[in-house]
């Protein structure tokens, strides 16, 4: 049994040029400007919206405010491999 709390509203169908297309309902509302629809074998559709990327920017001003990482944690110690002969 799912635990997913359902809400349900009655929408309208309408053509958009050569496609049908659903209106949303303001109490649905999505953030964004693009969606993802999914239609699963048992006729359920499902729309979420697209995440947003990060632009470069964004992720340079996300990555600054981030507490550092502690120098220990950087990397790990490699150990260094034995060299090996090698025919030329």
């Amino acid at each position: 049994m799912s635990n997913r709390i359902t809400r349900e509203k009655k929408s309208r169908i309408f053509m958009n040029g050569r496609s049908r297309a659903v209106r949303i309902p303001s109490d649905f509302e999505l953030e964004g400007d693009e969606v993802i629809i999914r239609q699963e074998q048992n006729g359920l559709i499902t729309i979420e919206p697209v995440k947003k990327k990060m632009t470069p920017r964004e992720l340079i001003e996300w990555l600054r405010s981030q507490p550092p990482l502690p120098e220990d944690e950087w990397l790990p110690e490699i150990e260094d491999l034995p060299l090996r002969d090698v025919d030329l």
